[in-house]
C-alpha cells in the first residue's frame, strides 16, 4: 500500500520532546516563544504568535483586525471549511468567489467584481491552495484599491513563493497550520504572522485569556496557546522544511515527467509551488472509475474537496449562493496523489505505473 500522507519525524523531534518533559515546563513557554520568532524570521516578518491550530490562528487574526458581527470578508468558495468558519466565528459573513481552473485559487477578476458590488467588504482572505501561491500582485493591488485588509490562509503553503517572496509575508496578517498532513507538523498547532505590532499584540492577548499581566484580563480572550511540546517539534520541523519541500518538488517533477495518460490532467508546473498536494484531474466524468482503479491497486489518494464551502450542510441556514461554475467542475474531477517526503522511488514508480494503466474502466 502506498499511503497518502505521513509526517516525517525522527530522533531530533524525540530528543526535543524529552528535553521539554525533563524541564517540567510542558505548557506554553520559552520553547514556543523561540519557535514563534524563528518561524517569523523564516517567513520574513517581525512577529509570530503560535496558536492551537490553523483555524484558531485565522479566527484570532480576524478578531485582531476588528472583524466582527455583520462584517463581510471576501474569500474563495473552494477550500477546507476552516477558511470560512474562521470568519463565521467572529460573527462576520463570508462572501464567496469562484476559482481559477489552472491554479485552484480564488480568481482575482471575479474578486474585483465582488468588491465593486460590495463596498462594505472589510477584508480579503486568500487561500494558497495545495501549496500554490495566489497572484499576490493582484491581491495586494486590490487590497490597496478598495482599502480592505488582506489576510493569507497559508495552511497548505509552508515555503511556497510568489515572485521569489515567501507566502505569508504579503498580507496584513497570515496564518499557518501545523497539522500532521502539512508540509511541517507539530501534531496540532498554528501560527499568525504579521509585520504589524498592534495586530501582533492583540493576537497575543486573544490567545492568552486577554492577559498581558497574569490574572489581569484586559479583554475577553481564549485559551489558544501552543504547548512547549508542540513548539519543540516545530523547531525541528522548521529545520527540516527546506529538505522536505525539496523532496516534494522532486516527486512532483517525477510525476510531471512520467504520468502519460490522456485521461489525466496533471497540475500546471509553476515556480514557487510547495506541493502540499499534487492534485490531478480525471477527465470525461471518470473520477469514480479512476479512484476505484487506485483502490484496487492499493494506491492512497485524497479528494480535496468534494463540496464547495458554501454548499456544506452546516451553511444551509445562511442561504449562501451555491453555484460556482469552475469550482463545481473541478470538485468532480480532482484527485490528490501521495507526495509526502517519505515516498520511495519504488513507490513513485508504482503510483505512475498504476495511473498510466488506467483506461477509463476498472
Amino acid at each position: 500500500m502506498v499511503i497518502m500522507a505521513k509526517p516525517l519525524l525522527g530522533n531530533e523531534e524525540k530528543e526535543a520532546i524529552c528535553k521539554v518533559i525533563d524541564s517540567g515546563m510542558i505548557a506554553n513557554g520559552a520553547v514556543v516563544h523561540e519557535f514563534e520568532q524563528k518561524f517569523a524570521d523564516y517567513v520574513g516578518v517581525k512577529y509570530g504568535i503560535a496558536t492551537t491550530s490553523g483555524t484558531t490562528a485565522l479566527e484570532v487574526a480576524f478578531r485582531a483586525l476588528g472583524v466582527g458581527p455583520g462584517d463581510k470578508v471576501l474569500t474563495t468558495a473552494y477550500s477546507f471549511i476552516a477558511t470560512a468558519n474562521s470568519i463565521v466565528y467572529t460573527g462576520g459573513t463570508p462572501i464567496f468567489a469562484d476559482i481559477e481552473e489552472s491554479s485552484f485559487n480564488i480568481d482575482p477578476k471575479e474578486a474585483e467584481e465582488i468588491l465593486k458590488e460590495n463596498p462594505d467588504i472589510r477584508a480579503i482572505l486568500v487561500v494558497h491552495l495545495f501549496g500554490r501561491s495566489c497572484d499576490m500582485d493582484a491581491y495586494m493591488a486590490l487590497a490597496k484599491k478598495y482599502n480592505v485588509y488582506l489576510v493569507e490562509d497559508c495552511a497548505q503553503c509552508h515555503g511556497s513563493t510568489w515572485n521569489g517572496k515567501l507566502t505569508g509575508s504579503f498580507g496584513d496578517a497570515a496564518c499557518f497550520s501545523f497539522y500532521p498532513t502539512k508540509n511541517m507538523a507539530t501534531g496540532e498547532g498554528g501560527m499568525v504572522v504579521t509585520d504589524n505590532k498592534e495586530i501582533a499584540d492583540m493576537c497575543k492577548l486573544l490567545i492568552n485569556h486577554g492577559m498581558e499581566i497574569r490574572y489581569y484580563h484586559d479583554i475577553i480572550g481564549y485559551n489558544y496557546r501552543m504547548t512547549n511540546l508542540a513548539g519543540a517539534i516545530g523547531l525541528c520541523q522548521l529545520d527540516r522544511l527546506p529538505g522536505m519541500n525539496g523532496k516534494r518538488k522532486k516527486t512532483a517533477a517525477f510525476y510531471d515527467a512520467n504520468i502519460k495518460n490522456d485521461l489525466i490532467i496533471t497540475p500546471e508546473p509553476v515556480e514557487g509551488h510547495a506541493y502540499h498536494q499534487y492534485t490531478i484531474r480525471a477527465k470525461d466524468g471518470l473520477r469514480d472509475a479512476f479512484v476505484k482503479h487506485l483502490e484496487e491497486h492499493k494506491i492512497g489518494y485524497g479528494i480535496f474537496y468534494p463540496l464547495t464551502m458554501p454548499e456544506q450542510k452546516c451553511y444551509v441556514p445562511y442561504g449562501f449562493k451555491t453555484e460556482y461554475p469552475v469550482a463545481d467542475m473541478l470538485k468532480k474531477e480532482v484527485v490528490s496523489l501521495p507526495i509526502h517526503p517519505g515516498l520511495t522511488e519504488v513507490e513513485l514508480e508504482e503510483v505512475v505505473s498504476v495511473i498510466n494503466s488506467f483506461v477509463g474502466e476498472s
